[in-house]
């Protein structure tokens, strides 16, 4: 790789770079989430009680919220047995987080105990070893495994980080917040251990970790365990934000980083087109001008890019996947383009770590 080249980020790769996040989480921005800033006055309003309100039906019996669906501008209208809870793509902490602030603004019992029950929830569905679940109870599908996957366990830590530390959650109990602290702790625990080692130098993480072993694990037909050149980018964002990293912490942080600058891809980038059949597409064009560029998933041992239908099939050219999976997933992206750059030499520069 050429390091030289990374800080020389065009508009055009950095263009590329939100589009192409805002492609691998197109859902990802929980409906309540927009409303959670609201001013105390809009929360007090007619609006505000309706919207909060709303929020509160689509609660399931277990605590937890549905994704993908506008929780927000109108109630659910169904039974809510059939509503199914989950982590993934901020379902449910963006709920909560919305509730604790209209709680907060308008001191009504009903949103604190929905805020309560979730929380609760939550700290239920955690893992002995620290990891979270997709889905909780669990099942027998690949949901029960630690799931990284669109931030899903990063999404968590955040929420109780915040529970167990600022001013904004200080109506819970004592109890409740030092609970949040633990189950912090236990977290960065498991993160800590399900770093993917090769050749003992610690690199980065699969987007998903048996909740047993810890070992990277399948999730969906296309999803195979691997080094994720994506979801590993949360995860050292959260470890980047502890305020007072322990040894093990920047170690983590230095591999994972190392680890980036090692495997980007340059002289290419992704295009769109029509191909034969009338049907949009990608492709790979070779430009030796493009920015670097990462791939979603990484062969373990080999750090060679991977690309997968819905067959299974490992295979190592973009272009011999179908193109329902060339349009229909993120296989690269510019995810750790800016913690590079940015984020890292900032941060060791606030823990007055040595330069490079």
């Amino acid at each position: 790789m050429n390091p030289q080249k990374l800080p020389v980020l065009t508009l055009r790769f950095t263009t590329l770079y939100v589009l192409l996040l805002l492609f691998l989480s197109t859902s990802e921005a929980a409906v309540p989430s927009e409303y959670a800033k609201q001013s105390v006055e809009w929360f007090q309003s007619e609006e505000g009680r309706r919207i909060a309100d709303n929020v509160l039906t689509w609660q399931t019996p277990h605590g937890d919220w549905p994704k993908n669906r506008d929780t927000a501008s109108e109630p659910f209208d169904g039974k809510s047995e059939d509503l199914r809870g989950t982590f993934d793509n901020s379902a449910t902490t963006g709920e909560l987080r919305f509730l604790a602030r209209a709680f907060r603004a308008t001191n009504e019992p009903r949103y604190e105990q929905a805020f309560l029950k979730g929380i609760s929830h939550i700290l239920e569905a955690q893992y002995p070893n620290g990891g979270w679940p997709q889905y909780y109870p669990l099942s027998k599908s690949y949901n029960r495994y630690i799931t990284f996957n669109d931030n899903a366990m990063v999404g968590i830590l955040e929420l109780l980080r915040d529970v167990a530390e600022s001013s904004d959650y200080r109506f819970l109990k004592t109890e409740d917040r030092v609970r949040a602290e633990a189950a912090v702790a236990k977290g960065i625990d498991c993160i800590l251990r399900t770093q993917i080692k090769q050749n003992g130098n610690l690199t980065a993480w699969c987007a998903q970790h048996d909740e047993k072993t810890l070992e990277p694990a399948w999730a969906r037909a296309y999803e195979p365990p691997s080094l994720s050149g994506a979801e590993s980018v949360g995860v050292v964002r959260f470890l980047m934000s502890i305020e007072e990293p322990t040894p093990e912490i920047i170690a983590a942080v230095e591999g994972a980083v190392e680890w980036f600058r090692s495997v980007p891809i340059h002289g290419i980038r992704l295009e769109k087109f029509t191909n034969a059949e009338g049907q949009d597409d990608r492709r790979v064009v070779a430009d030796p001008d493009a920015g670097p560029l990462w791939a979603r998933f990484y062969e373990l041992g080999s750090n060679r890019p991977i690309f997968l239908d819905r067959d299974s099939v490992v295979r190592y050219a973009f272009s011999e996947i179908t193109q329902e999976r060339r349009t229909g997933y993120a296989y690269y992206g510019g995810w750790p383009a800016k913690l590079i750059v940015d984020a890292y030499p900032q941060w060791r520069e606030k823990h007055k770590l040595p330069k490079e």
